[in-house]
């Protein structure tokens, strides 16, 4: 090769690369494996035909995401910011029908479990009530093996096929440039993905919602997510969807509440699942299943391998077989909380896979992501990970080896140690795999049948009651609203439009939009067989107790203590929680009897309540309406659609924030005392209230409409 002529092409393509633009110049132009591999399909994993398994020998999706799952140490990548509980799981009957997994046979045994929650974009420093999914995972120690139900709070997922999470995440995390904005998706990056990603808009639709924002983690629905399926001991194959129902009712914070919560308390949820614990308020939830026949598999106008779709509960009813219950606290945050190791492929006989390409993703990324976050492949031997039952293998050393195992035997078959140990042929429970039939191509692409992303987004808006929706809307204009870019709020707005056109044009008004432009290229419209699933709407959740609600007593100097003693009492005996709150710290009297202030109104607001009493006398309300703080308090517990209960005297508080009084106008939700003062009415009256956990239909008040420092000026007003 001639030397001069070699440098003068090298020359000449470094000046081509450096005149090309920067953002070029740094991706290149072809997308590539590590290895400089041009890749043709990044939509799709690779599968055996078009609903098949996905293949281990697919190179490009281990190696996506293999990267993606070892970007950072030593928190985990998602679902960094977590709080978990040990107790246990008891099936209600035995489902052999069904199942040969033992724990689902036995009634009177008690599987110990430890269950994680957590929210999926922020770090381990983030605030809990972010907008966000909420991991819901559940690890059952049997005595066949630890099995993982890993899963969420909402029952869909944004993407259909696994080789994408990488590209999801990425999206949503804080942009890399600048780790902006932290634990949030109101920004360019994740909004731009979701705008090429019509697959999305099911999810989008949850995530927007009040589900997003749970009011706890005992008052949250769990999904197992993906489609599995149960095997019982004659081989007979059913797919199922698994379901977590909350006993205390499934219920919600208002963004409002939630943002306020970031500053004031950042630990809402891990502190009420530890305070709810430790007062022997267990929460408990019943694990429901979906169930279809293997020959119904193609029944529906959806795929049932689709992650992004649901079944609704009137198409299949949800069976409750079992209660979950958390009855202690962890010992060590970080040997149990944080070491714990879930991963969708811990199962046992009688539950396995099917061909979801999201589930399929999944088993490879879990178990990849714990030999880094972890050490290790001995991550099993730390105890909260260990198995219950007695584990034998011929796995040997390693990074965080436990165990010593004595011997020279570490192979199998062998005769030194004579076979063992051996293989469990399955009649004698020995895990097999269902022998699905498979004879297709290897193909990357994805089934038709994944084809309609629309049809149960709308199902879901169509679902929501009328508060839900403005609440689905807000929530989409704060988020669009911080996108910079226009074309990208234009592209999301236009497929709304595609769920719903109203949703869309009161979206498009907030955001400025004029005209909304169609989509392209087109979508052809599908109809769903169902207009709406009332199953959808925490409007139609029964609520009709108020167990563990967190109840505010306002008090002043020379509170009427009898009325704030009877009150408490009628509140505690149904089951809720009360906290008298004061301007200051210390005691409050009335000359006979004195109460304790537990907090003050700076340190807890009105969003940690559920609602709130004002007793008398009539020189405690007046102390208390010269109080901004304690007015804001209310203002805001009305304006968030709490119970709020007065004393005669506490009319005066009630007027001064324009609430009417009179008895034939007062709103949903309010509670008065007529002028003999007996509590008991009002009490009783006021917990049918507090179990509605909100009334939204209530007249907004005047001094609610407008700026924050003209919502001030009127609070301080004198009548």
């Amino acid at each position: 090769m001639n030397t001069k002529n070699g440098n003068n092409s090298l020359k000449g393509a470094l000046n081509k690369i450096e005149s090309l633009e920067p953002f070029r110049s740094q991706i290149g132009e072809s997308l590539t494996t590590n290895q400089g591999v041009r890749i043709a399909d990044n939509q799709n994993s690779l599968k055996g035909g078009t609903r098949g398994p996905t293949l281990l020998e697919d190179f490009i999706l281990r190696e996506k995401i293999t990267h993606f799952d070892h970007e950072r140490i030593p928190e985990r990548v998602v679902h960094a910011r977590g709080e978990a509980a040990h107790g246990y799981f008891q099936v209600y009957e035995p489902m052999a029908q069904y199942t040969k997994a033992k724990f689902l046979q036995d009634p009177a045994i008690k599987t110990p479990v430890f269950v994680r929650f957590s929210t999926v974009a922020g770090s381990r420093g983030s605030a809990d009530t972010a907008r966000d999914v909420r991991g819901f995972a559940v690890k059952f120690y049997t005595e066949e093996g630890n099995y993982d139900l890993v899963g969420n709070n909402i029952p869909v997922f944004f993407i259909q096929d696994a080789i994408k999470f990488p590209d999801l995440i990425h999206a949503a995390k804080p942009e890399p440039n600048n780790e902006i904005p932290q634990a949030a998706t109101a920004h360019d990056t994740f909004w731009d993905f979701i705008s090429k990603t019509p697959e999305a808009m099911h999810m989008i639709m949850w995530i927007m919602s009040d589900r997003a924002i749970p009011r706890s983690h005992r008052m949250m629905e769990g999904f197992g997510v993906n489609t599995f399926r149960l095997i019982n001991a004659d081989g007979k194959a059913s797919f199922v969807k698994f379901h977590w129902k909350p006993l205390l009712g499934v219920h919600s914070l208002v963004w409002e509440e939630a943002q306020q919560l970031a500053g004031k308390d950042a630990d809402f949820h891990r502190r009420d699942l530890w305070e709810a614990i430790e007062a022997g308020d267990y929460p408990e939830w019943e694990l429901g299943v979906q169930i279809i026949d293997e020959a119904d598999e193609f029944k529906f106008d959806f795929d049932i391998l689709d992650a992004t779709k649901l079944i609704p509960e009137e198409l299949v009813p949800v069976k409750r077989i079992g209660k979950l219950t958390l009855n202690r606290n962890p010992d060590n945050f970080f040997a149990e909380t944080e070491q714990v190791a879930f991963h969708p492929g811990h199962l046992v006989p009688g539950i396995d896979f099917s061909n979801d390409p999201l589930l399929q993703g999944r088993l490879f990324s879990y178990l990849d992501t714990q030999l880094i976050r972890l050490g290790g492949p001995n991550f099993h031997e730390l105890p909260i990970n260990r198995p219950i039952c007695p584990f034998h293998n011929n796995q040997r050393d390693g990074f965080g080896r436990q165990t010593i195992v004595r011997g020279r035997v570490a192979y199998e078959p062998n005769t030194l140690a004579d076979g063992f140990p051996k293989e469990v042929p399955p009649e004698r429970g020995g895990f097999a795999s269902y022998p699905e039939k498979i004879n297709d191509s290897k193909i990357r692409i994805r089934s038709e049948s994944f084809g309609d992303h629309y049809s149960q987004a709308t199902l879901f808006w169509n679902s929501q009651s009328e508060p839900e929706k403005k609440h689905i809307v807000s929530a989409l204009q704060f988020e669009l609203g911080k996108v910079e870019e226009p074309l990208i709020r234009e592209r999301l707005v236009s497929m709304l439009n595609e769920v719903d056109e109203q949703l869309a044009a009161q979206v498009a008004a907030g955001l400025g939009i004029k005209t909304i432009a169609p989509m392209e290229p087109a979508v052809a419209k599908k109809k769903g067989s169902m207009e709406a699933s009332p199953a959808l709407s925490m409007a139609h959740i029964v609520k009709n107790e108020i167990k563990t609600r967190k109840i505010a007593i306002l008090a002043a100097e020379s509170v009427d203590a009898e009325a704030v003693l009877n009150m408490k009492s009628a509140l505690e005996n149904a089951g809720a929680k009360t906290k008298v709150i004061g301007s200051n710290l210390g005691t409050l009297s009335d000359g006979s009897k004195t109460i304790a202030v537990d907090h003050t109104l700076v340190s807890m607001p009105s969003a940690v309540f559920d609602a709130v009493f004002i007793p008398g006398s009539k020189h405690s309300v007046d102390l208390l309406m010269a109080s901004d703080d304690a007015l804001q308090f209310v203002s805001d517990a009305y304006k968030h659609g709490k119970a709020i209960a007065t004393t005669a005297e506490g009319q005066e508080f009630l007027l001064k924030l324009g609430i009417n009084t009179e008895k034939t106008s007062i709103p949903p939700g309010v509670i008065i005392a007529d002028e003999t003062g007996a509590l008991s009415s009002v009490a009783e009256d006021f917990i049918t209230a507090i179990a509605s956990h909100r009334h939204w239909d209530r007249p907004v008040l005047a001094t609610l409409q407008g700026s924050p420092n003209s919502i001030r000026a009127a609070l301080q007003r004198d009548d």
